[in-house]
């Protein structure tokens, strides 16, 4: 499935990560879920395409291209555990490896052009977004099913994976019009609705969170529990919630940087 993507390297502060690139168009940095560059993230990865974007995908952890399955879901999860580049249990900072995201983001937007970049975290990555509207040049900032800190304690479950820095700026940018879109389902344990409540109570209208029923999801999918919207669990027909979900994001991406 990434056969028409350009397979590429990005280098910053001496860390070396493999970006699939394809499209043109502003940037748009597609963060993949646990195990990795599933099919289901290339799908969603090629309708952002389809849609007048530049699509770089950096493979943060997993093989690219390669399917579900338990065995790669447990091996993915041990490896952000013990990484040095993720911070699972931190709850008032964010992971070392969004400093290498925010790189990549500057690099992106100065090989794409255009008025700024967006990007899209997913599952463990999917507060990154919050952390990297540390650079002005992030206009479309999505949180697809955050689930970092783990939720385990009270305090985690409503923690956004972000210090108060980053958050104040996050703060200060929705405050002079910026936006941040989140999705989840209701029942998602992995993702609890406390970080939704306090992004609705700190930035106010600035905060669009989509919260999809849990029968919305794919009753076919991997895993059997309501969780990734825009990849496994998504019902790929117009009409079910879950793809209206990825065309609210996909046109939230051309709200932000293609429309004048």
């Amino acid at each position: 499935m990434l056969s028409e993507y350009t397979q590429t390297e990005f280098t910053h502060e001496g860390k070396t990560k493999p970006v699939y690139v394809r499209g043109h168009g502003p940037a748009v940095i597609v963060i993949h879920e646990i195990p990795g560059i599933t099919p289901e993230v290339v799908r969603f990865a090629d309708w952002v395409v389809e849609a007048g974007f530049r699509v770089y995908m950096p493979l943060l952890v997993g093989k690219a291209g390669a399917p579900l399955s338990t065995g790669y879901v447990l091996k993915s999860v041990a490896t952000i555990c013990i990484s040095r580049e993720f911070h699972v249990l931190a709850s008032h900072s964010s992971s070392p490896v969004t400093d290498w995201l925010r790189g990549l983001l500057r690099h992106a937007h100065a090989e794409a052009g255009g008025k700024g970049v967006g990007t899209i975290g997913m599952c463990f990555s999917g507060n990154f977004a919050l952390s990297m509207m540390m650079e002005p040049a992030l206009l479309a900032p999505v949180l697809c099913q955050p689930s970092m800190p783990l939720p385990i304690g009270a305090e985690r479950k409503s923690a956004l994976h972000v210090s108060p820095a980053e958050f104040q700026c996050v703060k200060d940018r929705c405050a002079k019009g910026d936006k941040v879109l989140g999705l989840r389902f209701k029942g998602d344990v992995m993702s609890p609705p406390g970080k939704f409540e306090v992004l609705r109570r700190e930035l106010g209208d600035a905060f669009e969170g989509i919260e999809l029923d849990d029968d919305a999801a794919n009753p076919d999918s991997f895993g059997g529990q309501a969780h990734s919207v825009v990849t496994n669990d998504l019902i790929d027909k117009d009409g079910e919630p879950t793809k209206e979900a990825a065309k609210r994001v996909i046109s939230f991406f051309v709200e932000r940087l293609l429309v004048p």
